[in-house]
């Protein structure tokens, strides 16, 4: 089973991850920002990753942090439990519908991490989470993870729906590429030789 499990400790947030990414959609997610915990739900439902976050960060700052911290360790602990990345699809792409929107998330697990994010949100905060925080999250799991990701909403009008079709997005786009390909065999999927 490809899993990991990865800590990480700063003056500002306390982070453990565990994902085991030939799993059945189990989560169990505790960061102390509601919405945040509702988006990494539906990331694991929607990928079939179980996945364990657990995060004590400083919200009376604000929810940066502790956005930042749970995507840098979700990524980590990503790209260990691919370790090196042998038989695996590694590209994928979706067109994502939730309601009235429409995001496109393509990703190469590459081991060359880059994001292009081009989501706008019509309001600055969904409940009491900043939609900002929505790129962060995606800059820091892609950089962590050693992705190259494109997310782009194509049209939407609600803040929550679009940033719910990026991370339904990039679940369905991450199981797709992860899924280890009958036809490559033990092979990494790369000229290179490695990825």
């Amino acid at each position: 089973m490809r899993s990991a499990s990865v800590s990480r400790r700063t003056h500002e947030t306390d982070v453990s991850v565990s994902v085991a990414i030939d799993g059945s959609g189990k989560a169990g997610i505790s960061t102390g920002v509601g919405f945040l915990d509702h988006m990494l739900e539906l990331f694991a439902r929607h990928a079939l990753v179980d996945l364990d976050v657990q995060v004590k960060g400083d919200l009376h700052v604000d929810f940066h942090h502790t956005a930042e911290d749970a995507g840098i360790a979700l990524g980590e602990a990503i790209r260990k439990a691919l370790g090196d990345k042998r038989g695996i699809v590694r590209y994928a792409s979706i067109d994502l519908p939730m309601d009235e929107t429409l995001t496109r998330v393509a990703l190469d697990i590459s081991g060359r991490p880059f994001l292009v994010f081009r989501s706008d949100f019509p309001t600055q905060k969904i409940g009491e989470f900043d939609t900002e925080l929505v790129r962060e999250f995606f800059q820091a799991f892609a950089m962590n993870a050693g992705m190259t990701l494109h997310v782009e909403t194509l049209y939407g009008l609600n803040s929550h729906h679009i940033a719910e079709s990026c991370f339904k997005g990039l679940a369905r786009a991450f199981r797709a590429a992860a899924a280890l390909d009958p036809r490559e065999g033990d092979r990494i999927p790369s000229t290179k030789g490695n990825l």
